[in-house]
């Protein structure tokens, strides 16, 4: 089966981002000048899906206003004879065919998830999360993908991590190593102390999930304090009887969601953009870092 959707979980409170995030989609943070969840969006279309589905919660209408058609705002550029801004505009408007969905609690990942189960329930499908963005040759879904018409079985992204840092990532325990990037894995453990951590392989925001594991993820109670479904419940269930596989994502990746990972971007990005990079790398050059 051809993976032809992408869930984009964005309903989430952006709480590490406070105050910018009271009144303004964490997911809708410029990187430069295009917002995270937009770098998410260009990936599913790069990787050959242009069905997708966000996950939205109130507070998030900036998320439709930014992939819906502006009349006044095309209209001004038009006018203006602003015709790079109108190319790009008209550009994001037809990126892919979007659907919204409201989670009305932020109970989890997982249960963000379950509200587009209807949607997806008899096909496998991709979820992309917004915190987890990367630069590279191929697109980090399209490399799952070529795993996933291997084994047309669930597929997570991962990265090899410091192991002091296990105790932020969903870690996983490999059973076997398949070839250079792709592992079948054994189990998963949520958040373990480097002590107690099996490996240094994080689970990064990036799954492909088949119609069998949205099964047991419906049925799973959260292990998590704060009672919030997470998809690693679901598939801590399902590994029991089917396998598992991760995926080592070439590229370099930013955590978007983290303070620190955000700024990396923005300097990564703006280095690499075309009207910017030369004066901007000017202006790094001249700075007392000391």
């Amino acid at each position: 089966m051809k993976i032809k959707k992408v869930i984009i979980p964005a309903a989430g409170l952006g709480t590490r981002f406070l105050p910018a995030t009271k009144s303004q989609s964490k997911e809708m943070l410029p990187i430069v000048d295009k917002p995270c969840i937009q770098y998410l969006v260009e990936e599913a279309v790069a990787s050959g899906i242009n069905e997708i589905i966000i996950i939205t919660g109130r507070g998030k209408r900036s998320i439709e206003d930014h992939f819906d058609y502006s009349f006044e705002l095309n209209w001004h550029l038009r006018n203006k004879k602003k015709v790079n801004a109108l190319r790009e505009i008209e550009r994001i408007e037809k990126l892919a065919k979007i659907v919204y969905v409201r989670q009305p609690f932020p109970l989890g990942d997982g249960h963000a998830v379950l509200c587009a189960k209807n949607l997806v329930e008899n096909e496998p499908f991709a979820v992309l999360f917004g915190d987890d963005i990367y630069d590279g040759k191929t697109p980090p879904l399209k490399q799952m993908i070529e795993e996933f018409e291997k084994y047309s079985a669930p597929i997570v992204a991962l990265q090899k991590i410091d192991k002091k840092e296990t105790n932020k990532y969903g870690i996983i325990n490999p059973k076997s190593k398949l070839n250079g990037k792709t592992y079948e894995i054994k189990n998963l453990i949520e958040k373990p102390s480097p002590k107690k951590a099996p490996s240094n392989l994080a689970i990064v925001g990036k799954y492909i999930i088949t119609p069998k594991l949205l099964q047991p993820l419906d049925r799973s109670k959260s292990g998590t304090k704060d009672k919030e479904l997470r998809l690693i419940d679901g598939m801590r269930n399902f590994i029991k009887t089917s396998p598992i596989y991760g995926r080592e994502i070439e590229g370099t990746r930013f955590d978007t969601g983290d303070k620190i990972g955000y700024l990396k971007a923005v300097v990564h990005f703006g280095l690499k953009h075309k009207d910017l990079s030369q004066e901007f790398k000017s202006y790094l050059k001249k700075l007392d870092l000391k």
